[in-house]
């Protein structure tokens, strides 16, 4: 504790350093500016830590046995939540992890004095000192981390979150090794990025849970369409991962020029897209008045007029082991050979190249989808095979041409999951192909293992800002310039698709 204090008064002094207004920031220098990012970011996440300690008191305080005498009823709250959003000014979400982060930390911190106390004990034989480290939470990693100042607590509150509780499938233990490792790869990782990896490991470790959480999630959805008192008309919907996907696609095909889509070659296409980023309308009324139109020309309608030539689509990723209930790969390959679903849009996807649970993922959704799913679309659908040989690199497919072709992308599209570039989320229809090695320059193949895919932002910012990916095997590194990094420090690109 008096570490903390300690580490809480410098972290507070040297933020103070930095200026008292936005004249004296805007008067920093680039590097002062990063560097200054960084010690706010620390003072804060130790000030998170006091937050959530004083949320545990506050909810300990307030228990529901002590009725009207709580602490947070005496003040007229229902619920300690209330009342930190209240004295915080906070949002709900952000009052209910503080008591959730902040009560585990109080878990933990409870366990383990017992745990020393026994230790220390002259009357405690080794099997009771087991038995009170058998009573630990296995979130105890967890709050040791916020306490120790190397989590955040948003980021304590995804782990938390996305790897659930224990249930009959899922055991502490198996929680425990998943926390291990997810833990040596959360100070990486915002606490977005740990949340999604969080619940990759839940949906590995509870495979038999997906079809339940997927029947969950569509039993969810709803469309609701009521008219205002001044006339105007409201949509509020909520739609399961697989249509909600496809509704997604959808108005990205409309709204992508005016959202940093891909750029077109065709001559017509580049023209609509012209025409749409010209458009004096908002992006959100471009989105309104195309679903108007969608259902004016409902199952008739016209993919040129209303989508300037693409048609959305939603790819389902899976590999051969669920599409054939046995081990991935076939004889005469040199590794798994997995296959893409082809969806009711009449355009086909990649496929996962991943050994482990059969089931597949959408494109661009983090939320697996289960077998049943799968042979559903396969139902109505076809498949397309993508080769990858025992490193998991794609097979070529094509070295001689200037652009990579639609079953190259498609393949890319499989390996890289979406913009490669660090903490980028734009999925695989959002991005464009980047030679490693330029075409003209350095005679750069139109190669799959040359080639990776960038959103059109971070393809005109590499090129703009003389940043360069290399490779080195199947690995691909992100090297800044040497006015961002004079030590030119290497990045690694890990694919955005879960299991590679």
């Amino acid at each position: 504790m008096t570490n903390l204090a300690e580490d809480l008064r410098q972290a507070a002094d040297a933020v103070a350093l930095l200026g008292s207004s936005c004249a004296d920031f805007s008067a920093l220098p680039d590097a002062e500016v990063l560097a200054g990012q960084k010690r706010i970011a620390s003072i804060r996440r130790l000030v998170d830590t006091y937050a959530a300690w004083m949320a545990a008191t506050i909810a300990e305080r307030s228990r529901p046995e002590l009725g009207h005498s709580g602490l947070a009823a005496q003040q007229g709250y229902l619920s300690p939540e209330a009342l930190i959003q209240n004295s915080t000014g906070s949002s709900k979400g952000d009052a209910y992890k503080l008591v959730a982060v902040g009560t585990m930390m109080a878990d933990a911190e409870a366990a383990d004095r017992l745990v020393e106390a026994a230790l220390f004990s002259p009357d405690r034989d080794a099997a009771e000192v087991a038995e009170f480290e058998a009573k630990v939470p296995w979130q105890a990693p967890i709050a040791r981390a916020v306490t120790a100042g190397t989590l955040s607590v948003d980021a304590a509150e995804a782990i938390r979150a996305g790897l659930g509780q224990i249930d009959a499938a899922v055991t502490a233990e198996k929680l425990g090794v998943a926390l291990a490792a997810l833990l040596t790869e959360a100070s990486s990782l915002n606490a977005d990025q740990v949340f999604k990896q969080a619940r990759r490991m839940r949906d590995r470790l509870d495979e038999a849970g997906i079809a339940a959480r997927e029947k969950q999630a569509y039993d969810d959805r709803y469309l609701r369409v009521y008219r205002l008192g001044n006339g105007t008309v409201r949509l509020n919907g909520l739609f399961a991962p697989e249509d909600g996907e496809f509704v997604l696609s959808t108005f990205d095909s409309i709204t992508g020029p005016r959202r940093g889509g891909v750029r077109f070659v065709d001559a017509e296409r580049a023209a609509w897209a012209k025409k749409m980023q010209q458009s004096p309308r908002s992006t959100e009324q471009i989105a309104a008045d195309s679903l108007v139109q969608l259902l004016k020309i409902a199952g008739e309608v016209d993919p040129g007029r209303v989508f300037g030539g693409r048609r959305p689509s939603v790819r389902v990723i899976v590999t051969e082991k669920a599409l054939k209930g046995g081990p991935a790969g076939q004889q005469g390959q040199t590794g798994p050979a997995p296959t893409t679903v082809q969806t009711e849009t009449g355009e086909s996807g990649p496929v996962e190249p991943a050994e482990g649970a059969a089931h597949g993922q959408i494109e661009g959704n983090p939320v697996p989808i289960s077998q049943e799913t799968i042979d559903r679309l396969l139902c109505d659908t076809g498949t397309r095979g993508i080769k990858f040989d025992a490193d998991g690199q794609i097979i070529n497919v094509g070295r001689d041409e200037r652009l990579f072709t639609e079953h190259q992308r498609a393949a890319m599209a499989v390996r890289d999951g979406g913009c490669l570039w660090i903490d980028c989320d734009r999925p695989p229809a959002w991005t464009e192909a980047h030679h490693v090695n330029e075409w003209l320059k350095e005679n750069g193949y139109t190669d799959l293992a040359d080639g990776v895919l960038l959103c059109h932002p971070h393809h005109l910012l590499l090129h703009n800002q003389h940043w360069t990916i290399i490779r080195t095997g199947t690995q691909r590194w992100l090297r800044p310039p040497v006015e961002v990094d004079p030590e030119q420090t290497l990045v690694a690109l890990p694919s955005k698709r879960s299991g590679l």
